[in-house]
């Protein structure tokens, strides 16, 4: 065999030998920090934090001590930044807490392997978006309170903190960690990654729902019971999974009487009934 070549397969195996090391050096620093974090305390000040939260005092002991090591993971492996502001561990807290109770009886390997940045706001931020009409580019101005991309979620603290702290149709951080849960399959589509045996059921009530309240945003009267949803749940399939599993976790009284067939196949997801945790 021609030196040239000899030379060149060693240099591919030397390459290939630092790579398995790196990804062995990698490994071991996250197992060990993984040791680290799961011999923590729970700090009590977090636990202050979360006693003003409705949905963490409803929960039975059990799951507030497993959705405690949840938070604390959570908190050490993802990096949090502030615009304009500090970040502080309230805000960690808070955050942490309503992304792990979407995951508390989803077996997952860790919390939200693919994400690795939180970025918050203090306010709402206006972004320029670039739309095409007709061939027309023109740049138009749009507020967002929350946006999930790649591995990045971007959330606005004084909305997410307000609606956090009390119940009402909306929540910002819910619904954007469920786009986070949407995408664990690859796809943004209104699917998560769902038991096989399930999926025929979950699309045939989640879609059959979404194409009516699509009907009905495109009139833009007679909303009857779709007014529980709103017009930015018939924007795709993805914001339709997004906005009913706010509505689950925060109006879940009002889901349940509305749309029975959503909210079981939501509770089937989830594995937990908001019901128990929300006062009607």
């Amino acid at each position: 065999m021609d030196a040239y070549y000899i030379r060149l397969m060693g240099f591919f195996a030397v390459v290939a030998l630092l790579f398995l090391a790196w990804q062995l050096w990698i490994w071991q620093k996250e197992r060990q920090l993984l040791e680290k974090i799961a011999a923590m305390p729970f700090d009590e000040r977090y636990r202050n934090v979360l006693r003003k939260i409705p949905h963490y005092r409803h929960l039975g002991s059990e799951d507030k001590q497993k959705i405690e090591r949840s938070i604390l993971r959570f908190m050490h492996t993802k990096h949090f930044t502030g615009v304009k502001m500090e970040v502080a561990d309230e805000m960690k807290v808070v955050i942490a807490f309503y992304a792990c109770l979407l995951l508390l009886h989803i077996e997952t390997k860790n919390c939200y392997d693919n994400l690795k940045t939180i970025i918050l706001y203090p306010t709402p931020v206006v972004l320029k978006e670039v739309r095409d009409n007709g061939g027309i580019y023109t740049k138009e101005d749009f507020v967002i309170d929350g946006q999930s991309a790649n591995d990045t979620v971007v959330l606005v603290w004084h909305d997410a903190k307000y609606e956090a702290y009390h119940l009402r149709h909306d929540n910002v951080i819910v619904h954007e960690f469920a786009h986070e849960i949407d995408f664990m399959d690859g796809a943004i589509d209104g699917v998560p990654p769902i038991e096989r045996s399930k999926y025929d059921s979950w699309t045939r009530v989640l879609f059959n729902d979404y194409k009516k309240l699509r009907k009905v945003a495109l009139k833009n009267r007679e909303w009857g019971k779709y007014k529980l949803l709103g017009s930015y749940a018939a924007t795709n399939e993805a914001e339709f999974f997004a906005v009913v599993s706010e509505r689950f976790f925060e109006s879940p009284h009002s889901l349940k009487h509305h749309f029975p067939e959503l909210y079981a196949e939501l509770k089937a997801f989830y594995r937990i009934d908001p019901v128990e945790l929300v006062e009607a």
